[in-house]
């Protein structure tokens, strides 16, 4: 098996996929699955699955398959799965009110969104989720340890506001705002709504469905 720290990205940004999936195979009791019903599942070309498979070793055998519950496990302890992972919110707007309110369910598997941060506080309580100032970030973050973020603040407020988080302490950052961040230490992963609602427009224009 290779360092982790080696696996190329587009295999690492898989992982959740075949996580997920093997999750609903395990719950409706499956106990083995091959490469090509993985690909007819979820849309990835078999070899793909293979080269990505073959990064933590030999997870299967030929002629047999994979096992679901074994794969499940040892993709479980990859991503972290059983780590309770608690994860702020920064800019409380519209957006991020409704990733509060929602707080994914796969997110809530291992970690949840514990606290949230605005200049402007027009609900001191969303659910059971406590929203601070601005002022307290850094003294919130160094209490609790907290190393991941999710940054919906406005585009001019991006940078400035992902500097303070580095420097108190958070390793990882989901990215909502339209600005690309370049930080020292710290890991960013970029979600660009206006990018993703372009690219599915291309693809209802140039794919047939």
């Amino acid at each position: 098996m290779k360092d982790r720290s080696q696996i190329p990205k587009a295999t690492a940004k898989r992982l959740p996929l075949y996580y997920r999936f093997l999750k609903s195979l395990s719950d409706a009791g499956v106990i083995r699955v091959s490469s090509v019903e993985i690909s007819e599942s979820l849309q990835i070309d078999p070899a793909t699955i293979r080269r990505d498979f073959s990064h933590f070793g030999a997870l299967g055998k030929k002629g047999y398959g994979y096992s679901v519950l074994y794969l499940l496990e040892y993709f479980a302890e990859v991503l972290h799965q059983n780590e309770d992972k608690s994860v702020i919110l920064v800019g409380v707007g519209h957006l991020g009110s409704a990733l509060i309110r929602h707080n994914y369910e796969g997110l809530k598997q291992h970690g949840r969104i514990c606290m949230g941060f605005d200049v402007h506080i027009s609900e001191p309580m969303i659910g059971e989720i406590p929203i601070y100032h601005m002022d307290f970030l850094e003294e919130k973050i160094r209490a609790q340890q907290i190393e991941v973020a999710i940054l919906t603040v406005p585009q001019a407020q991006a940078y400035p506001v992902a500097l303070r988080l580095v420097n108190a302490g958070i390793r990882g950052i989901l990215n909502f705002t339209s600005s690309r961040l370049n930080l020292p230490n710290v890991i960013i992963h970029d979600i660009d709504l206006t990018q993703e609602l372009q690219f599915l427009l291309y693809l209802l224009t140039h794919y047939r469905v």
